[in-house]
């Protein structure tokens, strides 16, 4: 089991490598960062239990923040993605202090009712660009200009090791003690509760955890496509990630990575299909949740699980 672990994942390996001379650069680097923000997602709702119908919030004003230090402030990039890395941290920690004061669809209405604020926040705001979003963001070296960034196949590089760097941190989240409290949490919090274990405070944390890293995927996309718009704090955003992270599977560590990538390449080969692409995914999506109840990885990873506990041991007749 281990080597089969150890082939596929140098598999794995060497197609991320050699996938931006295969592939559309761009196309990949975007994919990249609506995994990342998927899986910071699944984070929140796959093992806290904590639905969030506004995480498009901290993805976009992350987004505008990049920009904002990179090309008002004329900042390094890397300033720019520490600004929106902290200050997705600090909206969600605004946010999230207010919203597990209720639970269920309370608690997602309130996210939803703070992702609307924070829309017509920067459809108003002079520093946003409105309705035509922040354009022209500069590319800039990386690494005080180590690392050229105008060449995109070495900036896929870069977005790469970024997500790598985010989901291997969702990954020791959790596969750490504090992850196994949000599962004990999520599955019975009032039990946790009579274990001595403050579940308000695992809840904010989990949910700051996520508004950071959901800050990283936007500011990377900003840093990728050179511009933050609308639509990145819009609540189609918001319900966006939650179809990523259902169609891959929720709970899996992997999942939602495949769901960003299954629902950004329909996005990008559906395009020609103008007003009909809506109606063809929608088609998709629902053959997905009725054919694949726990999503493409949740439902293979079961069959695969089914597999081996059926397979006969090593000399029985």
């Amino acid at each position: 089991m281990t080597g089969q672990r150890t082939v596929i994942a140098l598999v794995i390996a060497a197609a991320a490598l050699a996938a931006p001379w295969v592939a559309y650069p761009v196309f990949l680097m975007t994919a990249l960062c609506f995994a990342l923000f998927a899986c910071a997602f699944n984070l929140l709702l796959g093992y806290a239990g904590l639905m969030s119908f506004g995480h498009a919030m901290f993805f976009g004003t992350a987004g505008y923040f990049y920009g904002h230090v990179v090309k008002a402030w004329d900042l390094p990039p890397e300033v720019g993605l520490l600004a929106g890395v902290g200050g997705a941290a600090a909206l969600g920690l605004v946010t999230g202090a207010l919203a597990i004061r209720r639970q269920g669809i309370y608690f997602a209405m309130i996210t939803l009712a703070f992702a609307q604020m924070i829309y017509f926040f920067c459809v108003q705001a002079p520093f946003t660009g409105g309705e035509d979003g922040l354009q022209g963001i500069p590319r800039k070296a990386l690494l005080g200009g180590l690392i050229p960034t105008k060449d995109d196949r070495v900036l896929y590089y870069v977005v790469l090791a970024i997500f790598l760097f985010g989901y291997g941190a969702i990954y020791r989240f959790i596969h750490s003690p504090f992850g196994q409290i949000l599962k004990a949490i999520r599955d019975n919090e009032q039990r946790a509760v009579s274990l001595g274990y403050e579940a308000d405070r695992y809840k904010l944390l989990a949910f700051v955890l996520s508004a950071a890293l959901a800050g990283l995927a936007g500011s990377t996309k900003a840093m990728v496509l050179q511009f933050a718009t609308l639509t990145d704090v819009s609540a189609a955003m918001s319900g966006e990630v939650v179809l990523m992270a259902l169609v891959g599977g929720l709970g899996t560590i992997v999942g939602p990575v495949v769901g960003a990538f299954v629902i950004i390449t329909m996005q990008n080969y559906l395009a020609s299909a103008g007003e009909f692409v809506l109606v063809i995914q929608g088609a998709i999506f629902v053959v997905i949740v009725i054919a694949f109840r726990k999503g493409l990885v949740g439902e293979i990873a079961e069959f695969w699980k089914r597999r081996t506990t059926s397979r006969p041991a090593a000399g029985d007749d």
